[in-house]
């Protein structure tokens, strides 16, 4: 059974940066594709990145595009998502995601594991 951890939300203001982490234990995680999801107040869970079982092939949003970067070490059992230039909107539980497979996609659905969360309040 593959457990997930997220750390690293918080407090920031506008235009800042902040790194969630997520560990991952149990299971062949070097064989599962994670993905970082958001969801805010009163909103649909969104995607926001995903990255494949070798760091290779990752994919965001339109949303995080530039601004966000997804990254893992098979090695620590870590994903990462560094979030550059933050905007109130970007406000919201981060959770981390995995599923056995070598890459995947957007959809909330396509992930069977998940993390329990971590908040990142964007705000002035």
């Amino acid at each position: 059974q593959v457990q997930l951890v997220e750390s690293g939300g918080g407090f920031v203001q506008p235009g800042g940066s902040l790194k969630l982490s997520c560990a991952a234990s149990g299971g062949t995680v070097s064989t599962l594709s994670m993905a970082w999801f958001r969801q805010a107040p009163e909103k649909e869970r969104e995607f926001v990145a995903t990255i494949a079982w070798n760091g290779i092939r990752t994919n965001y949003a339109a949303s995080a595009k530039g601004r966000f970067t997804i990254s893992r070490d098979n090695r620590q059992n870590t994903v990462d998502l560094q979030m550059n230039s933050l905007r109130p909107e970007d406000t919201g539980v981060y959770s981390c995601a995995a599923v056995a497979a070598l890459s995947s996609g957007s959809r909330a659905d396509h992930y069977n594991y998940w993390g329990q969360g971590t908040q990142v309040t964007v705000s002035s």
